[in-house]
């Protein structure tokens, strides 16, 4: 179990070195911050996002393009918590990959709506983060220059317990 926490850490490390490289070769790199309720409890958030360029499916008006986000979930100290196994305390670096889909023509007013979905390593074990690998759903909007999204994270009930992670998030994006 160590080994794999140390292993999350290393790789979050380098994949935070490469980010300023990555850029360069995405369609649009984001950072992002917000809020994350687990149950009633918030704590704030960080996201790094790199989404690559977008893929039509065939001539359908669904697409699709790599989606690369690096971030950082701050830890509660909540009296509820304290005592649990696992805790609520403990802030979780995160690496996910996956693709975010849209639907409609570049130029269609919709076009800017998104789902993106990502299977993700994290450090650490909270309530709400319990298993070391988790999945993160997205919905949002996609603007030239800002993003506006409502982020679900959670094992996908795998392991127990999955209260899951539940965040708005605005972004600036370049």
């Amino acid at each position: 179990m160590r080994f794999f926490q140390r292993f999350c850490r290393v790789v979050t490390m380098l994949a935070l070195l490469g980010l300023p490289v990555l850029p360069a070769m995405a369609a649009q790199f984001s950072l992002e911050g917000g809020v994350s309720y687990m149950d009633s409890y918030s704590t704030p958030v960080a996201f790094g996002e790199i989404v690559f360029e977008e893929h039509y499916f065939g001539s359908s008006n669904f697409s699709w393009a790599p989606d690369i986000t690096v971030g950082w979930i701050d830890g509660r100290d909540s009296a509820r918590y304290r005592d649990a196994r696992p805790s609520a305390r403990d802030s979780i670096w995160l690496l996910a990959g996956g693709a975010r889909f849209h639907y409609g023509q570049t130029n269609a007013w919709y076009h800017p709506f998104f789902f993106s979905f990502q299977p993700l390593l994290h450090t650490g074990r909270t309530q709400a983060l319990s298993s070391s690998y988790e999945f993160a759903s997205t919905l949002g909007w996609q603007a030239k220059h800002w993003m506006f999204g409502i982020r679900h994270i959670s094992n996908g009930s795998f392991e127990e317990p999955n209260r899951g992670e539940t965040m708005a998030l605005l972004g600036i994006t370049f």
